[in-house]
């Protein structure tokens, strides 16, 4: 796995949830060695913890704007308030 020395802040959230499938599936199918499987699990936590960070970044941006009748910014709500989306 070539991508297990590329910095993981330096990530998409698509590309680090990509590598996390890859790291799911290659633990799933238990060919891994235990220093190998270690190792995976820990890399996979780690691009667990950057893909929540970049969602949760997402929803404060989500958040941060909130429409008026007129298309005007009129200030901010909860991402999951009824009536958003």
């Amino acid at each position: 796995m070539d991508e297990g020395n590329q910095d993981i802040t330096a990530l998409s959230y698509e590309a680090a949830l990509k590598q996390l499938e890859e790291v799911v599936r290659r633990l799933e199918g238990g060919e891994a060695a235990l220093d190998e499987s270690i190792d995976l699990y820990e890399r996979g936590e780690k691009l667990r913890k950057h893909c929540q960070s970049r969602l949760d970044a997402a929803q404060a941006r989500i958040e941060a704007i909130v429409a008026d009748a007129d298309g005007k910014a009129a200030g901010t709500r909860p991402f999951d308030e009824p009536g958003v989306g």
